[in-house]
């Protein structure tokens, strides 16, 4: 069984930054890429940023230069630092972790984020 523990997520004003993270626990033997989503509401789920488990990293044109990502293998975690976060930003964000050699991917519960004055 596979547990992430998410945490960091609340409510920022515009311009603010927020960091989030994510723990993997239980099974941990074969964690690949690890990123995260987000959903705002009346929207689908999108891609914001994915690292790989060698440090190659993906962001969504709309983040980048302004979100990082960031992973520690050691301590099966994953980051996601946000700066300058707009009020269009508000989601739950979800993390999510595949692993190999399954492919099979799993979610967080998800944590709230709320960009507003």
């Amino acid at each position: 069984q596979v547990q992430l523990a998410e945490s960091g997520g609340g409510l920022v004003q515009p311009g603010g930054s927020l960091r989030l993270s994510c723990t993997a626990s239980g099974v941990i033997f074969g964690i690949n890429g690890m990123g995260w989503y987000r959903q705002a509401p009346g929207k689908q789920r999108e891609l914001v940023a994915r690292i790989s488990r060698d440090g190659r990293t993906y962001y969504a044109d709309s983040v980048k230069g302004r979100y990082t990502i960031s992973r520690d293998n050691a301590k099966n975690t994953v980051s996601l630092q946000m700066n300058s976060l707009k009020p269009d930003e508000t989601a739950v964000y979800y993390c999510n972790v595949d692993y190999l050699p399954s492919h099979v991917n799993y979610w967080g519960q998800g944590t709230q984020v709320t960009v507003s004055s």
